[in-house]
């Protein structure tokens, strides 16, 4: 079990890392003004964004992560593994305030704290992971569940600020729980075993989809709250999931832990998600107009463009 919770830890590193490079490359590479953050969900972003090297090694970064989340995943339950991810959270505010230049508050650094308490807290209370078994229905469901909230962020995509960025990233977070679900639920990674399995198209589906909207949710919005709703989306939902129908549990006697480490967790979240919007308006500002002009506009754009 220690591989694994090494694994989950190391998950959690890449996908914060990412996370910040991510925004980067997507404000640079976004035609749209801050101001102009509504509207329809543009395809062209990605294609942008690849001719930037930090997408390109996020992208590398968001692969390692994801392997180390099926390691975790083969011996730890989905709420474990989830939580340990979710601390990524804390990875991003981290990393962004240094690469941006923002100082932390000190309600910003207990949330950091309190988000690495919590998710410890919840894996130390991990049992073994449950049967993960089932049948043909679930997995297509999986399946369903993607193309339903592709016309969920669709239409989230067209509301105004400060709703887009939290509604579209929660859009995100869903669609990354239905990825980790599926992989739980994988028969396994042979070639002929993936490509009967539909777990593995889940798998393709839920990436690109949730891929997609949260690109869009850090266009032109925040990274801490975009990254907020992700990490409470993708975390709670695949947790009773794996509890209900997969039959995951906690180590006997430590239930109350969980539920400690659950709430420790959840709540900093919550309180990274609102101060971080207090830098929103600034940051986003001063790194498009550095990112265009190719000029200093402040001593967090150039955190931006000499990262």
């Amino acid at each position: 079990m220690l591989v694994s919770l090494i694994a989950a830890i190391a998950a959690a590193i890449c996908y914060g890392v990412a996370s910040v490079m991510q925004a980067i490359a997507v404000r640079a590479a976004s035609h749209r003004a801050p101001d102009e953050a509504g509207g329809n969900v543009d395809p062209r972003l990605i294609v942008r964004m690849l001719h930037q090297w930090r997408f390109v090694v996020s992208i590398c970064l968001d692969a390692l992560g994801f392997v180390a989340q099926l390691v975790a995943l083969h011996r730890l339950p989905l709420f474990a593994v989830q939580a340990f991810v979710a601390a990524n959270l804390a990875v991003t505010a981290v990393v962004a305030s240094w690469v941006i230049g923002v100082t932390l508050s000190w309600r910003e650094w207990l949330a950091v704290f309190g988000v690495v308490a919590g998710v410890a807290l919840l894996g130390s209370s991990a049992g073994p992971e449950g049967a993960a078994e089932v049948g043909a229905v679930f997995k297509l469901a999986l399946i369903v569940a993607i193309a339903g909230l592709a016309v969920v962020g669709l239409a989230a995509a067209k509301l105004n600020e400060p709703y887009r960025t939290m509604a579209l990233g929660t859009t995100a977070g869903l669609g990354f729980g239905v990825l980790a679900v599926a992989a739980r639920v994988l028969n396994g990674f042979a070639p002929l075993q993936l490509a009967r399995d539909p777990a593995a198209y889940a798998i393709a589906a839920a990436g690109i989809v949730s891929f997609m909207f949260y690109a869009t949710a850090l266009e032109a919005g925040s990274v801490t709250v975009a990254t907020a709703a992700v990490v409470l989306s993708e975390t709670v939902p695949p947790a009773v999931i794996g509890v209900i129908f997969l039959g995951d549990q906690t180590r006997h006697g430590l239930a109350a832990v969980a539920w400690g480490g659950f709430f420790i967790a959840v709540a900093s979240a919550v309180m990274l998600a609102r101060f971080g919007e207090a830098h929103h308006s600034e940051d986003v500002a001063m790194a498009d107009a550095a990112a265009r002009r190719g000029a200093n506009a402040g001593p967090a754009a150039a955190g931006l463009l000499s990262w």
